[in-house]
């Protein structure tokens, strides 16, 4: 063999190793040289195989990265009954060989009986165990021949097994199967190579790892950036004793990965509630993630929750990240879960049991690991049983249900709510603080709010806006309030149909009916046998009206 005359350190170093060495494995310097400009997996590691493996004396070469088993993994390995740690196991993650055989195959597949090895079990795992090179030339009745009659087949007298170490971490296996002995000769040459590519393999672990991020911070961003401007209520506030229910209840679920099913009329706060779960949770470090199922068009379902490929469909100019990918290892809120159409409520069911899913137009399975909290204002359960929504669904949805009271069963947090509000619109209008008397908290405490907390909202809003000398005024109808709400029937057989009371009439009748539900149930307001059991209403309603309209627990 000829060399060009060329004296360098690195040109004695490959003399020393021998003639045969170069022979079998090609130029050191080319392999060294080519693996140090990849920087990826997917290219690194197949050029590396290739190169080691282009001479006909060399059988096959492969190359195991250590990493923890994914699900399923172990379930699937041939080999798992001899597995005796299963938090981390040897990957085949490149392959490349020349048969003897058949001159057209390479074995360049990753998958069959030993794409899975276990740490410390036959040559190659304890090469990994121990950070210990092997190197066994066969001979008559050796026992570590898992399948003689392929060894024989193609001829492989050698096997040479290379710990792939960087920074005193073993980051997997180098295997060569060979058809010429391997002397002692290829050892120092075999752990220049060992060496640089576990260098390589590490640095490309890392480069993977920071794009990764990166491409996800991006989709993040772009996510929030479309949230910009959304109003949200900020934090909880209120006092009253349906909203500390509630937030019991929160405290409870929010630190589990149960699913959470937020009930209310619309404008409640469900979103908020939804927010709140997610910060008071473990995953509050990853995003919570929106998706309006009201507002997705039924074609593009799929696309909102899962992604597509470029080229999927018309207007898939790019490869995109589906809702559940985003919320991958935080939290997706699925408002107005009941608009989803019933014959896709399968496909979301099956990414809930599995946690895994496929991009539109794309065969690749991706594992997600979402939490999920759904809200609605219709009755799922009663949707469900009519068979409008799936029942499987339902029950997987409604692990943990809140149901959010509405603003007028918790007239005692309207101040509260309203100077919270306030002071946002102040702010939002560069004007100065508003103040609300106490005409203004008994006008707006008297209105039914059939909007709820949204409602209220706008209505501050508005008033603040058409505020000239610094005095709110409220547009309420009257017939919407709370005490036109009277029962009409009870209404009628009290008074003339063709009478008419004054308000303050309308809330002596009130207090009076009140006084009197108390006195029949000896002053007791909970349970079955209580006033609030009585007038037909919630113990919490009930306690709300009597402070405002002054009434005791006396049944007096």
């Amino acid at each position: 063999m000829k060399y060009r005359y060329t004296i360098t350190l690195f040109r004695y170093r490959i003399e020393s190793m021998g003639l045969d060495t170069y022979a079998v494995f090609g130029d050191p310097k080319e392999i060294l040289l080519a693996i140090s400009g990849k920087h990826h997996l997917p290219e690194l590691l197949p050029l590396a195989v290739q190169r080691l493996g282009h001479d006909l004396q060399i059988a096959l070469v492969r190359i195991w990265l250590t990493k923890p088993p994914r699900d399923g993994d172990c379930d699937r390995c041939s080999l798992a009954t001899e597995c005796r740690d299963r938090r981390a196991c040897l990957h085949l993650a490149a392959s490349f060989g020349n048969s003897r055989v058949d001159p057209d195959q390479h074995w360049q597949d990753t998958d069959g009986s030993f794409r899975r090895m276990p740490m410390g079990v036959r040559k190659v795992g304890q090469i990994a165990a121990t950070g210990e090179p092997i190197r066994i030339n066969i001979g008559e009745g050796s026992d570590w021949i898992v399948d003689p009659a392929w060894v024989e087949s193609e001829g492989i007298v050698a096997f040479q097994g290379m710990p792939l170490r960087y920074r005193d971490e073993t980051l997997g296996v180098l295997g060569i199967f060979s058809r010429v002995p391997i002397g002692p000769s290829c050892d120092q040459w075999l752990m220049m190579i060992s060496d640089q590519l576990a260098a390589a393999i590490s640095s490309a672990q890392a480069v993977d790892e920071i794009e990764s991020l990166r491409r996800r911070l991006e989709l993040e961003n772009e996510y929030l950036r479309e949230e910009v401007g959304e109003v949200s209520f900020g934090e909880l506030v209120g006092q009253s004793a349906a909203l500390q229910t509630i937030v019991r209840q929160i405290d409870l679920v929010a630190p589990t990965d149960s699913s959470v099913l937020v009930l209310g009329e619309s404008g409640t706060g469900k979103e908020l509630i939804a927010r709140e779960v997610h910060r008071r949770s473990d995953r509050c470090d990853r995003p919570l993630i929106k998706v309006n199922c009201a507002a997705i068009p039924r074609e593009l379902y799929e696309s909102e929750f899962f992604g597509h490929s470029k080229g999927s469909f018309t207007g898939a100019l790019r490869d995109r990240a589906g809702r559940f990918e985003l919320a991958d290892g935080g939290t997706l809120f699925l408002d107005e879960v009941g608009e989803i159409p019933l014959d896709l409520q399968s496909k979301l069911l099956r990414v809930l049991q599995e946690g895994e899913l496929e991009r539109v137009g794309e065969e690749r399975t991706r594992r997600v690991n979402v939490r999920i909290i759904a809200a609605t204002n219709r009755d799922l359960r009663n949707e469900a049983i009519k068979g409008r929504f799936r029942q499987d669904l339902y029950y997987r949805l409604s692990v943990f249900p809140i149901e959010l009271a509405p603003l007028r069963m918790r007239s005692e947090d309207i101040p509260l709510l309203a100077k919270h509000f306030l002071r946002s619109i102040s702010r939002k209008l560069g004007r100065k603080s508003f103040r609300l008397t106490l005409a203004n908290v008994q006008q707006l405490q008297r209105y039914n709010w059939p909007g709820n907390i949204r409602e209220l909202q706008h209505v501050l809003e508005r008033s603040a806006i058409v505020s000239i000398d610094g005095k709110l005024r409220f547009d309420l109808h009257d017939d919407l309030s709370e005490l036109g709400q009277i029962d009409d029937q009870h209404y009628r057989s009290n008074t003339d149909t063709e009478s008419i009371l004054t308000e303050a009439e309308l809330i002596q009748l009130q207090i009076n009916n009140i006084r009197n539900a108390l006195r029949q149930c000896a002053g007791k307001i909970y349970g079955p046998e209580g006033a609030a059991a009585v007038l037909g209403l919630k113990p919490t309603t009930l306690a709300s009206r009597m402070r405002k309209l002054n009434v005791s627990t006396s049944a007096q």
